[in-house]
């Protein structure tokens, strides 16, 4: 992890990122580095450290083929990108607790007495939770990892897109998951620019901001 970082500028990568439409088809991305990118955006914070987050990976012309009809007016992106990282928030991710938890006890991370609480405490907590309180934690949680995935990709050397326009009710379904479990959250283009996407404009900080 951390091996293949080209660029450890912090401020290019957060004032340099654009949202990139178009990508040098040529230009692949090896799937062991796709692995890397995805394991370092994984180190996003989250709710009680359950890591709700799936993806998705479609590289392959079958995969891209697939997912064209429901990417709406984002086709461009699907077709000329080395990747279209399918995000995903799962509403069951508290089935991995005991194996996070007890990796961090065996990694010397958390004391087993913290462990023990920790776990009894979230299994207790999360399967009274509504399916929409799920989803919201989700929803949330993976849209860190999204935004982190986007900044990795960039240290990478890469480019990215988030996309909202895309058939919600149809994608997980299509890639043969349980529709019922994840919820899509956006998709990620990423690619080698081949045309650079606008620098855009944002609001003041006294605009967005109440102070009390």
């Amino acid at each position: 992890m951390l091996e293949q970082i080209r660029n450890n500028d912090f401020v290019d990568i957060i004032s340099g990122r654009r949202s990139v439409r178009w990508y040098e088809e040529e230009v692949k991305i090896a799937q062991e580095e796709l692995r890397e990118i995805i394991q370092e955006a994984s180190l996003a914070p989250s709710s009680a450290n359950i890591q709700p987050w799936r993806v998705i990976v479609v590289a392959s012309p079958e995969g891209k083929q697939k997912l064209r009809p429901l990417v709406q007016f984002n086709t461009r992106q699907n077709d000329t990108s080395a990747a279209m990282l399918v995000i995903l928030g799962d509403t069951q991710s508290e089935r991995y607790v005991e194996e996070i938890y007890d990796a961090a006890v065996e990694q010397g991370k958390m004391p087993k007495e913290v462990r023990d609480k920790q776990v009894s405490q979230i299994q207790s907590m999360f399967p009274h939770l509504s399916q929409e309180q799920k989803i919201e934690i989700a929803k949330i949680d993976a849209s860190l990892f999204a935004m982190q995935l986007m900044l990795v990709a960039r240290a990478h050397g890469y480019d990215t897109n988030p996309m909202a326009g895309f058939e919600r009710d149809q994608v997980v379904g299509a890639f043969d998951l349980d529709a019922e479990r994840y919820v899509p959250v956006m998709i990620l283009s990423i690619g080698k620019a081949k045309e650079e996407g606008h620098e855009s404009v944002r609001l003041p900080s006294e605009r967005i901001t109440f102070w009390r």
